[in-house]
């Protein structure tokens, strides 16, 4: 690891600051509700206080609190509950349409806090996978200032809180990988075992000589590793990921098969004679346990609010009593199930999985045009501009972190098949089961931020690619030289392609011609 451990954290956190800062500035507008904040700023409020999302058919009417009655949602609650936890600090619209504090900071400000620390959390993770500082910062960068990141980060809807979450348990895999071969490399230390005790043994055992039967164990399989605190929390924040939306399933799936691969691979390293047995032997049993009804007990906690309280959707569907609360149960886990299967309904903004990596159709959240001398219904400013104004929020990603991205990912394939790189594997692997699939389902109703968990994984392809560029550190000062211009060039084009669109990402007025500018392809408009 890089011995900078102060710089480290200063640079980290002045990365983070910055990223905080650009996300929390007028993220109070619009002062009203967009796109689908409609629905979970409300099923936020059912949580916080009834324990369950209510009906809101009749919201902000004088019938929208009488009766309360429970409301049919197709997502788990726990996004929606950091919302609530936002909401109680802040404020919130009742079922009566009247404002408490400030509304539109309390179902925001979760996004805020989660988006944020996003960027924090893969700096380091970054920093860890790179052994590298630099390379840690340069992943922060192109991750802060990613528009889809910031946007979603700006507004009340789940997929911020899901990505998030993804990035806390990548960075629980990738120290479980590095603590567990720490621990493997120092028990095989103590235990004298190494490439000269195994050629002993096997000698040993062909003449027929008696060797120590647990020894004989430790040479074949590898030595227990005992308790692994990280891999507990890998599933842990991987079930919660799943709590805010089921296609966290996907991740923890591609997560537990590297984490087993990887433990296979450090047993061969540390010299077992039989790495897959002695992986298959004294891994998976706590392996399984971390990956399989840890996630699904995470899971199941996340409801608890359905579980506790009588009125939620479905939970008398079947009676009362302990059985019939989980066939209730059951039961809504169907009918969401059965939602998205069958979700195909028009939409203007809908895009296919592939034309998320070239930006082909991002997200119109908010639009609004105001004529020439008249006050703009956000923000109350008077448009100067001779063509008209325009105001947007656009969900679209910055085109040099996912053009760039998607292009590193082909050699990310390669650096895998040629090399062995694990952090190419982990790049591979994540970013694939978080987006193939998207693949299986054509007809579905799609959106670009769908896209979003996809991010940390194109961040870190680029940052591999540019660690290439860099080359070792025993390269020459040419090779350096020219690796660090171009690491240096990218980033500023990043942070200046973020800055073009930035009025677009975040409300701001801009001339009609200036916004047209903006949009470099019709899918874009």
């Amino acid at each position: 690891m890089p011995t900078d451990r102060v710089a480290g954290w200063l640079a980290t956190l002045a990365i983070t600051l910055v990223a905080g800062a650009l996300r929390l500035w007028r993220i109070t507008v619009p002062k009203r509700i967009y796109f689908d904040e409609v629905y979970y700023t409300r099923d936020s409020w059912g949580l916080l206080t009834h324990g369950y999302e209510v009906d809101t058919r009749d919201w902000g009417s004088k019938n929208g609190c009488d009766p309360v009655s429970a409301g049919y949602v197709v997502h788990p609650p726990l996004g929606k509950w950091f919302m609530a936890a936002s909401e109680k600090l802040f404020g919130y619209i009742d079922c009566t349409g009247r404002a408490h504090g400030d509304p539109y900071l309390g179902w925001r400000f979760a996004s805020a806090f989660f988006g944020t620390l996003a960027v924090l959390v893969l700096i380091r993770v970054a920093r860890r996978m790179f052994r590298s500082t630099v390379l840690g910062c340069f992943a922060g960068i192109a991750f802060g200032f990613d528009g889809l990141e910031f946007v979603q980060s700006r507004i009340g809807i789940l997929d911020i809180f899901l990505m998030s979450l993804l990035v806390l348990a990548l960075a629980c895999l990738v120290l479980d990988r590095d603590q567990g071969r720490a621990r493997l490399a120092d028990r095989v230390a103590a235990l004298g075992l190494g490439p000269d005790l195994v050629a002993a043994s096997v000698a040993a055992e062909g003449s027929g000589k008696a060797v120590d039967r647990a020894l004989t164990r430790d040479l074949r399989f590898g030595p227990r590793l005992g308790f692994r605190p990280w891999r507990l929390l890998a599933g842990f924040f991987l079930g919660a990921s799943m709590g805010v939306k089921w296609s966290g399933l996907y991740t923890l799936v591609g997560f537990a098969m590297l984490a087993i691969a990887w433990d296979v691979g450090a047993r061969r390293t540390a010299g077992a004679k039989a790495p897959v047995r002695g992986a298959l032997r004294r891994d998976l049993p706590a392996w399984f346990g971390c990956y399989v009804p840890l996630p699904a007990g995470t899971f199941l906690v996340t409801w608890t609010g359905w579980f506790v309280t009588d009125g939620g959707y479905d939970r008398h569907l079947y009676g009362n009593g302990f059985t019939a609360m989980w066939r209730g149960w059951w039961a809504y886990q169907h009918l969401i199930l059965q939602f998205h299967e069958h979700l195909d309904a028009p939409h203007p903004a809908k895009s296919a999985p592939f034309s998320w990596l070239i930006l082909g159709r991002p997200v119109p959240y908010d639009y609004v045009g105001t004529p020439t001398g008249q006050r703009s219904q956000i923000g109350g400013m008077v448009c100067r501009a001779a063509d008209g104004c325009s105001q947007e929020i656009l969900a679209i990603g910055n085109p040099a972190v996912w053009w760039v991205g998607s292009a590193c990912l082909v050699g990310m394939i390669v650096l895998w098949a040629w090399r062995r790189d694990w952090r190419a594997a982990l790049v591979v692997v994540g970013f694939g089961t978080s987006f193939l699939p998207w693949e299986l389902f054509p007809s579905r109703t799609m959106f670009f931020f769908y896209a979003l968990p996809l991010l940390p994984f194109l961040v870190l392809g680029i940052t591999a690619t540019a660690g290439l560029a860099l080359g070792p550190r025993e390269a020459g000062d040419g090779r350096r030289l020219v690796g660090a211009l171009a690491v240096g060039i990218y980033l500023i084009a990043t942070v200046l392609l973020f800055a073009y669109f930035y009025p677009i990402l975040s409300d701001q007025m801009i001339p009609l011609s200036g916004w047209r500018a903006r949009m470099w392809f019709p899918g874009w408009v």
